[in-house]
């Protein structure tokens, strides 16, 4: 559960993180770096594939500058995970939402904190 957000900073089960994350049922990935920075490709997504959730909820940042291409969200798709892309700080009531709903082992987090 994210317990807060806000700009470059992220509270997961009472733990602070202050670099992007990944939020699985095996814990927390921090920090979680992008080849290409504020463009997400299915490369930098190693260790959402290997959990296989049903959703995957994108934080795009804070302003939305990390962009998903229509490349990566067919890839997610391909393999049965749909890609779900907002703003951060929505991102993360969607995440806690679909946490509630459908429980740890299908649903995981890709969340850019600052821009």
């Amino acid at each position: 559960m994210i317990d807060s957000y806000s700009f470059g900073s992220i509270t997961v089960d009472g733990e602070k993180f202050t670099r992007d994350v990944i939020i699985g049922k095996a814990g927390v990935l921090s920090p979680w770096w992008r080849r290409e920075g504020h463009s997400l490709g299915p490369e930098d997504l190693k260790s959402v594939l290997a959990s296989t959730p049903e959703v995957l909820v994108i934080g795009t940042g804070s302003l939305g500058v990390m962009k998903v291409p229509d490349g990566t969200l067919e890839f997610l798709r391909s393999r049965d995970i749909e890609p779900r892309a907002m703003r951060t700080g929505r991102a993360v009531e969607e995440f806690n939402n679909l946490l509630n709903e459908r429980g740890p082992d299908r649903v995981m987090a890709a969340l850019h904190l600052t821009c």
